[in-house]
């Protein structure tokens, strides 16, 4: 790996994100990174910026730490490689979290067997499939790192060891457990005694639905209140963005990357692409969301040439992205005077389960509550059942045949 040519030019990658409104502190950690990697890059044979990162791996950085690493790593890498600026929106790494290049041959054909049968299959999405691969893949590192890099190797005993930390913890969710599971599951054919055994050495664990929290009619109002108050001392663009969560339910993401032309003011619809599913969506453009959007558009929003709807509000102007939503969010609720305590649920996603909650109540059918809120799979309104009160209540069983002693209840 030759960093002559970073050596050369990064003083151009400094002066750019100075101009594009990079923090200071931000910067100097950046300039700190190249200088080290500059002066330890002989030493330590580098062939790629995977290996800088894997070099902090093995030093045991903590996870937040080592996600920092991996966003400037990546910001030099698309720099040094590509020539390539970043601008504050895209993601701007080239190096990933992926252990799959780090995998023995045994274990990497593991992978490969997985992968190959689930794009036969085409059930899943190539994103999905990549995802769990890398989780796997992840496991698969973790037993190498204890000495065990071939299948036949594997052990109850490593794989406990890989997957409960010292002081008892979980190092792996119940969701990861049965990815991983599904990937062994794939390479059965090749030696089902083998990987049926590998399988059953995976912890029994259980999973935990947590209960969804939802916006109260009480609270709905007080949105509804300052979205529509001229005095609530929110933006235009914050107002817009707040409508059309709680008018559509839509995901941040999604708000995020409208643009221009998904709006048809003709024929009164927003036509847009999930940034999740990748399947469309269309939506009736409501009275309250069009006159949102064109207070925005022709009252605050800068004059600038840009095909997102949703801009930055200082300079360097430049498209939102959907972390700055939450951002928003918040600013909403605390107009709103609600969810002020720790623990409380502030994120537009809460809007999200406010419309299918409020459609589930009133007795539309599943499937369509899923073809509204964007799911492509009508079982992902299940999770949303624990919130639906109005059903619920109908399924109670009353008490009357089954006598209680007195004192039971405080009022006796």
């Amino acid at each position: 790996m030759d960093f002559q040519n970073l050596r050369k030019r990064y003083p151009k990658l400094i002066a750019s994100m100075k101009e594009r409104g990079y923090s200071d502190d931000y910067i100097a950690r950046l300039k700190r990174e190249i200088n080290t990697m500059l002066t330890n890059a002989e030493n330590n044979k580098w062939e790629s910026y995977s290996d800088i990162y894997y070099g902090y791996v093995e030093q045991g950085l903590p996870k937040g730490a080592l996600h920092h690493k991996l966003a400037i790593l990546g910001i030099i890498e698309r720099f040094d490689a590509l020539g390539e600026f970043p601008d504050g929106r895209t993601r701007q790494r080239i190096v990933t979290h992926n252990a799959e290049q780090h995998l023995s041959p045994d274990f990497k054909r593991i992978i490969d067997t997985y992968r190959e049968l689930e794009f036969r299959r085409g059930a899943k999405r190539s994103n999905t499939i990549y995802c769990q691969s890398g989780t796997a893949s992840s496991f698969l590192y973790a037993l190498q790192c204890v000495g065990i890099d071939r299948a036949t190797e594997i052990t109850q005993q490593s794989v406990m060891e890989v997957f409960i930390n010292e002081d008892g913890s979980l190092r792996w969710s119940s969701s990861c457990k049965n990815v991983i599971a599904g990937v062994f599951r794939a390479n059965i054919p090749s030696n089902p005694v083998l990987f049926t055994q590998i399988i059953a050495y995976l912890p029994d664990l259980r999973r935990v639905r947590k209960n969804i929290q939802y916006l109260t009619v009480e609270e709905t109002a007080e949105i509804k209140r300052v979205l529509t108050d001229k005095n609530s001392g929110l933006s235009y663009r914050d107002t817009a963005i707040g409508i059309m969560a709680l008018d559509y339910g839509l995901r941040q993401g999604d708000i995020a990357v409208l643009k221009m032309e998904n709006i048809d003011l003709v024929g009164e619809k927003i036509n847009i692409i999930q940034q999740k599913t990748l399947a469309p969506l269309e939506l009736p453009l409501t009275t309250a969301a069009g006159n949102a959007l064109y207070d925005y558009a022709t009252l605050e929003r800068p004059q600038i040439d840009c095909e997102y709807v949703f801009i930055t509000e200082e300079h360097p102007f430049r498209p939102l992205v959907s972390g700055s939503l939450s951002n928003i969010a918040t600013r909403i609720m605390k107009a709103a005077g609600i969810r002020q305590n720790a623990g409380e649920r502030k994120g537009f996603h809460i809007f999200r389960h406010r419309i299918v909650t409020a459609l589930l109540e009133n007795g539309i059918a599943q499937p369509i509550i899923s073809e509204i809120a964007g799911h492509t799979s009508p079982d992902s309104i299940e999770s949303y059942l624990s919130a639906d009160f109005k059903h619920l209540r109908e399924c109670a069983i009353g008490i009357e045949r089954f006598p209680l002693r007195k004192g039971v209840f405080v009022n006796e």
